[in-house]
């Protein structure tokens, strides 16, 4: 881990989730003016640059750091950040790591649905309730798919990105819970605290986000 330094009033400190998201962030990051580069490959967590200090957290985390005020500010997609349940203000839709949670079923079931199997049991509770189907929820990790495959559960709630998977198992989407991508979260006292170099940076976000999306 690299020594923290002496930081100035408005260093800012960042988390970033390990994974897919990390590479794609830190270049559209770089783009927004932030000194940042990839991380040599190490055990490292922490990583030091003039002015920012980067933690590599799980996805799950990022919410939870930035909402206690230990970050700054991070990234994290959205089907996380709504699981977390946490106050952080979300400016930017930043539109990479694109996918949507769902409502999966093996093809042709039609029976009850009196069991589901998620990661994310929050948002799945939230759409149960609203659909008005009083099912169990069973929390897992790992292949969901396997849960409806093997009658663990009726169906399943998860990410789905090219539907791949799905098709491999005999699978289908029967409903799309929401769309997620990758978010700009910010800690609501630091939007505060450091106003000047969080105010532009955000608005740099959005206009790369915009420039990138009409290219």
């Amino acid at each position: 881990m690299t020594p923290a330094p002496t930081r100035t009033p408005d260093h800012l400190t960042l988390a970033l989730p390990k994974g897919r998201i990390l590479e794609e962030a830190l270049v559209l990051l770089a783009r927004a003016g932030l000194p940042l580069t990839m991380p040599e490959k190490s055990r490292a967590l922490r990583h030091e640059f003039p002015g920012v200090t980067l933690l590599e957290l799980r996805n799950q985390d990022v919410p939870v750091y930035v909402d206690l005020g230990v970050a700054d500010v991070g990234i994290v997609g959205k089907d996380v950040l709504i699981e977390s349940g946490r106050a952080v203000y979300e400016p930017v839709d930043l539109r990479f790591a694109a996918c949507r949670l769902s409502l999966i079923r093996e093809i042709g079931a039609s029976g009850t649905i009196g069991r589901v199997g998620t990661k994310y049991p929050r948002a799945a509770r939230a759409y149960l309730n609203a659909q008005g189907i009083p099912a169990e929820i069973v929390k897992l990790s790992g292949n969901i798919e396997l849960a409806a495959l093997t009658g663990l559960a009726d169906a399943v709630i998860d990410l789905v990105q090219t539907g791949g998977t799905l098709r491999a198992n005999n699978l289908e989407e029967v409903d799309v819970l929401f769309e997620s991508s990758a978010r700009l979260v910010v800690n609501r006292a630091a939007l505060k605290l450091r106003r000047e170099r969080l105010r532009p940076l955000i608005e740099r976000l959005r206009a790369l986000v915009a420039a990138d999306t009409v290219g």
